[in-house]
Formats: C-alpha cells, structure tokens, sequence
C-alpha cells in the first residue's frame, strides 16, 4: 500500500518549522479515580511525538478518550492523566489545550495535548466543515492511530482529506506493513488461527480467510460450532448450533483448495465453568451430554503446535480455550509457545491474544504485535480501512 510515511518527510528536511498535528491513540484504561491502570498506547505514541520534535515542528497530538458526549466536556472526558504519563516518558511538561478546533498557538519545538478530540461536534460523523478547521491547523497531518483507522471520523479521515500533507507515523507504518507482510505476500504456508466465544461475531472473518490460508485453526466456542460440524457431540458447550450449515461451508471451502481446517481430536470437559472446576482430558468423540468443553487436548495441541513450526506465516486471533483458568490454559500455552519457536512471521492482534501473549511472556518472540482491536479483525475480514484509503489517496495525489 502506498503511502506517504512521516519518516520520509522527515529524511527530506520537509519538517522543520512546521506545524504537525498527530492523530494518536491515547484511549487507556482508568479506574474510578481517573488513574491510568495500563499505559501500553501512551507508550506507542512516544516514537511519533519525539521524531516530530527533534525535526524541529511544532507539535499537537489528539486522541478520543472514553465515549464523551459531543458537545458536553466533562472532567472525567479529560486527557490530563494522559498528559502527565505521556510527560513523564518524555521528561518535558505536557500543556492540555481545550477547546482548539478555531486556533492553537504552538511554536516550534513545542508539544501540545489538544483535548478529548470526540467532545468537538461532528467528530464521529466527520463533519466536513469540523474537518477543514482541523486542518487549517496543521502543515502535516500525521496519522498514527492504527486502533481508529477502521472508522471514518473527523480526525482520522476528514483533516487527511483537507491537510496539506497528509501521511503515516511509524505505527500506522509498521502495522501497514505488517498485514501486507502476512496477507498480501505471505510466505507459505500462511496459517491462521481464529478463535472466540462466538462463529457469529468471526464467521466473515472465517470466510475472507479460507480463500487465503493453508491452515485455518479454529479455538473456543468457534471450534465447538466447527466439532458439531463434523458430526461430533459438545454436550452443553458453547456453541452456535444454527451456524452449522455456515460452519460446514467453511470447512468445504478450504477443502476444495487441499486447505483443512483441523476438527480437535481430544478436549479438555469440566462438569461447571469455574477456575476451581475438575479438568478432565477426553477424545472429541467421547464428550457427554454433561460435559463442557473449556480447552483442547493435549493430543490436538501438539499437533497444532507441530504445523505452526512448520509454518512461513502465522496470524493468530483469539486464545483456544479459557486461558484464565489455569486448568484450561494448556492449549493456548502450548500455541503461543509454538508461535514463539516457529521461524514464521508471525502477527498477533485483538485484546484476548495479547492477553495470552503476555502471560506466557512471548512478546519479543511474535513478529509483529497489532495495536487495533476492531482495526485488527476488518484487515482480516479483507475490507479497506478508511484511514488507509484516504493516506493512500492522498499519496497519489502528491
């Protein structure tokens, strides 16, 4: 995908003295006092922020924050504690601005935080009117938001539609090219593992995938729809026995083309859903009507870890089982470890996956770790992103 990247502006002097406006992603987690209880976005946003400094601009970053209501600013809206955190990684005072949309005063090698950008009116709607003052403000506009880029909204599209420039920072960069790396030209084979409570809320996914993969793995409730599927008994699982016929189609999809999706052959079955509940290792054809299936087999896991080392490309969605329960966390242990060990690029992404990424303390050991939830799933259900499509229109233009 061609777009112009801020690293290259940059390379070419173009910054310097220049007005830039960053669209990052600063939506962390609070608890009730307003206290950051995770900081991993405020840290992705550094890079950026200091690249456009030490080329000597004059600098505003914006992001949403919670789910303000346009218009209405109240203090909890505020992106104050994330000016303080994002201070104290930079080592510099970090000014909140409210209400910037008609005028900011920024020299260069100054930084400021515009407020909560979803209080301004027409935010979500991208207003066009709302979008041309945005952009009025800036020289450069820099996208690097990869969590916001599947929506179409007044800072992620309309001010890149109007600004002078308008380019990619180097995460929006990086996730470019590591979907392209994955799904555009993958080296083979390309598995994929899908998993999640629900086929319903992966079934698009399922279906852009079986067109592209050599391997689908499915997890969760998805692989119990997938068991019932092939004709096997999931007694009370979670499941979605409606979605069989679709479930079926998938699996005929990937066979026409000499793909499989591997059907578990052993499970992991607890009498309740409960941490403290009793685990007990079954093959897939002997489940019992009582029975819920909270993990795969070890048998399957082996398995499935013996293909994903084999494998030249890897994007992983969703733990296979309920990993929070250490009774059921065998099968996505045994994945994640195999993901580690593969020599395959591997690219991980949704908010369960990096949950397991974490505890099992393979970071440094996946290729490439997605920061977009929703942005995530929509690449992999093959739609274009809005915030690409208008960078890449703006590309061609240049």
């Amino acid at each position: 995908m061609n777009v112009i990247r801020f690293s290259d502006l940059i390379a070419a002097g173009k910054v310097a003295g220049q007005r830039v406006f960053i669209r990052a992603d600063l939506n962390v987690p609070q608890d009730d006092a307003g206290n950051i209880t995770e900081d991993t976005r405020i840290r992705a946003s550094i890079p950026c922020i200091e690249q456009a400094l030490k080329a000597g601009a004059a600098v505003m970053v914006t992001s949403h924050l919670g789910r303000p209501t346009e218009g209405e600013f109240k203090p909890e809206d505020s992106l104050a504690p994330v000016a303080k955190r994002m201070g104290e990684l930079l080592g510099r005072e970090v000014k909140v601005v409210a209400n910037w949309v008609d005028g900011v005063s920024v020299v260069p090698g100054e930084l400021v935080l515009l407020e909560n950008c979803r209080v301004n009116k027409g935010e979500k709607k991208n207003d066009e009117a709302l979008a041309k003052k945005m952009a009025a403000l800036c020289d450069i506009f820099v996208n690097d938001a990869f969590g916001t880029a599947h929506r179409a909204e007044g800072t992620t599209y309309g001010i890149a539609q109007f600004a002078k420039i308008a380019c990619a920072g180097p995460l929006l960069a990086a996730e470019i090219d590591a979907i392209t790396k994955a799904l555009a030209t993958p080296k083979r084979p390309l598995l994929a593992i899908v998993a999640g409570s629900k086929v319903s809320t992966k079934l698009t996914i399922l279906k852009a995938l079986s067109d592209k993969v050599d391997g689908l793995i499915v997890g969760g409730g998805i692989a119990n729809t997938f068991m019932l599927a092939a004709g096997l008994k999931i007694g009370k699982s979670l499941a979605e026995p409606d979605l069989v016929p679709e479930a079926q189609a998938v699996i005929a999809a990937m066979k026409a083309r000499g793909a499989a999706v591997p059907i578990p052959v052993d499970v992991v079955v607890a009498k309740r859903f409960a941490a403290d509940a009793e685990a007990t290792v079954k093959a897939a054809a002997d489940v019992a009507d009582d029975d819920l299936i909270l993990d795969i087999g070890p048998q399957t896991a082996a398995m499935l870890a013996e293909q994903l080392k084999a494998a030249g490309t890897i994007v992983w969605n969703g733990p296979v089982g309920v990993f929070e329960f250490d009774a059921f966390a065998h099968g996505t242990e045994t994945i994640a470890r195999a993901i580690a060990a593969s020599s395959a690029f591997s690219i991980a992404g949704g908010g369960d996956t990096l949950a397991a990424i974490a505890k099992y303390g393979i970071e440094k050991d996946v290729g490439y770790i997605s920061t977009g939830g929703g942005a995530f799933l929509e690449i992999l259900e093959g739609k274009t992103l809005p915030a690409f499509e208008i960078l890449s229109q703006r590309a061609q233009e240049a």
